[in-house]
Formats: structure tokens, C-alpha cells, sequence
């Protein structure tokens, strides 16, 4: 569904993405990981239509995004980390915007409210707190139907009940015919629902893989603290031990992947090409 060759953008003489090649498939929630300007918000800005390409081609659900046309932008939803809502109630607000999404579901943006906890007869979105109104973009774009679901950064805001709720809410409402993509730091928050990962780092993808396929050529394993081991790729030291990857050997079982050691893995090497 997404189709990414060849992508550069800049920024003035600031160069963010280079040859930035990616595709994506739909019936995944993909995780997009990356250090601070690493360019992940303008990767989604650059998918939205937000952006334009520079150079390089994208195809997004058969569309160019930077031609914005209407039978795009009603199959696509981008909530960004920093955003304002209108003065108005979750009421009007539905009845104004949902219109706009073919797919909108109204039984399920109605089950979304009641399990972040919100009311359409609330105060005016406005007056809300940034926690809630995050809640409420996540309970409509997750009812929007759209194929294209973006979210940088959705848990900011959102304290512990409300992130497993959205780790649940997120999980059922992936359909088949979907992609979910989520840009985050808080790679804590999001294990056991993303999966492939995607990791940008200086402007280039440097993995997009599932854990399965990582896990099938990578063993990562807590030993004492000690010497490093020589078929160790990268060590890593946590309270009375210390995590090393190692490569997969004939015998060994799959182990359970860390996402954040996985990541510090993976940019200290730049790739799994070691």
C-alpha cells in the first residue's frame, strides 16, 4: 500500500532523508524508531501529503500525497504529536468532521469513548487537557476506517491506565485491509503491539523487519556481568548482568527481543549487516 523509492527532503541546506527507500504492507502495525531528527515526523508529514518530495517517487495507496486529492485525504488519518482542537463539543465536532470519512464507524468510535473514558457531552475540546484530547483524536481516527492510520508520538499525554487502554483499543481495531503507523520514543509503551519495526537513522532506514525474522538470525541473552564474549555483536549492562545479541546458532531457541536494547543495537551498528 505504501511505495517509497529513492526519497530525499531537506530542509533549507539541511539534508533529513537520503535515498530513503521503503515499502509497506497492509494488516501491520509498523513502529517507526529513530533518534531525535532522525526524520521520522517528516517521513509521516511527507506520507500525509503534509510535504512534498524533493526528489525520489511515493505511492501511497495508489495516490501521490502531494496531490492531496480528496479520495486521498478521506482514507487517511495523521494525528501529530503537537496539534489544537476547535471550541467546540465532541458532538459537533463528529457531526462536522466525520462526514468527511466514507469509512467512519460510529459504533465503534462510540466504544472508543467509553473505554478512554470521555463523554460526548464533555466541556468544549478546547478546554480540555492535552491527556484528553489526545484520547479523543485517538478514539476518532481509530473509527475514521481510513486505510492509513499515522500517530507520532500517541502516548505523550496519556498516563499508565490510559496507555495499556490505547495498547488494547490500537490492537482490535486493525483491520486487514489497514496499515497503522506509529512514530514513538516511548518504545516501552509500545511492546507487544508493534511489529514490524522500522528504524530510521541519520535520514536512511536501517531496518524494517519483523520480530520473527529478527528473532530467527538473532539470540538476545542476559549473562553475568563480566567479560564480553567474542560472538557477542553488542553488550549491553543491566542491574546485576548484562544483555548481549549474538547470532543465531544451529540448536538455539527463538529469544524474546527487548525493543529498546534491540534499537541501541541496531543504531550503534547501523543495520543487522554485521
Amino acid at each position: 500500500m505504501i511505495s517509497i523509492k529513492n526519497l530525499n527532503f531537506s530542509y533549507d541546506k539541511k539534508k533529513v532523508l537520503n535515498k530513503l527507500d521503503l515499502n509497506l504492507k497492509k494488516g501491520n502495525i509498523y513502529g517507526l524508531l529513530g533518534r531525535n531528527g532522525a526524520g521520522k515526523t517528516t517521513l509521516l508529514k511527507l506520507i500525509s501529503g503534509e510535504l512534498f518530495q524533493q526528489k525520489g517517487s511515493m505511492q501511497v495507496m495508489s495516490h501521490n500525497p502531494a496531490n492531496r486529492t480528496p479520495s486521498f485525504l478521506s482514507d487517511i488519518f495523521y494525528i501529530p504529536e503537537e496539534f489544537s482542537l476547535p471550541a467546540m463539543t465532541i458532538q459537533h465536532y463528529v457531526k462536522l468532521t466525520s462526514p468527511f470519512y466514507p469509512g467512519f464507524n460510529e459504533i465503534r468510535f462510540e466504544k472508543n469513548l467509553r473505554e478512554f473514558e470521555l463523554s460526548r457531552k464533555g466541556e468544549k475540546l478546547s478546554k480540555m487537557s492535552y491527556g484528553q484530547k489526545k484520547k479523543f483524536l485517538l478514539a476518532f481516527g481509530l473509527a475514521a476506517g481510513t486505510s492509513l492510520l499515522l500517530l507520532d508520538e500517541p502516548t505523550n499525554g496519556l498516563d499508565i491506565p490510559s496507555k495499556t487502554q490505547f495498547r488494547r483499543t490500537v490492537a482490535s481495531a486493525l483491520g486487514e485491509n489497514q496499515i497503522f503507523l506509529i512514530s514513538t520514543h516511548q518504545v516501552r509503551d509500545m511492546e507487544n503491539l508493534i511489529d514490524p519495526l522500522i528504524i530510521i537513522n541519520d535520514g536512511e532506514i536501517c531496518l524494517n523487519a519483523s520480530l520473527e525474522q529478527i528473532s530467527q538470525e538473532y539470540v538476545m541473552e542476559q549473562i553475568p556481568k563480566g567479560d564480553i564474549p567474542p560472538e557477542a555483536l553488542y553488550c549491553e549492562s543491566v542491574p546485576g548482568a548484562q544483555i548481549i545479541i549474538r547470532r543465531r546458532l544451529p540448536g538455539d531457541e527463538e529469544s524474546a527481543m527487548d525493543m529498546e536494547i534491540l534499537f541501541n543495537f541496531i543504531i550503534s551498528t547501523r543495520g543487522l549487516n554485521r
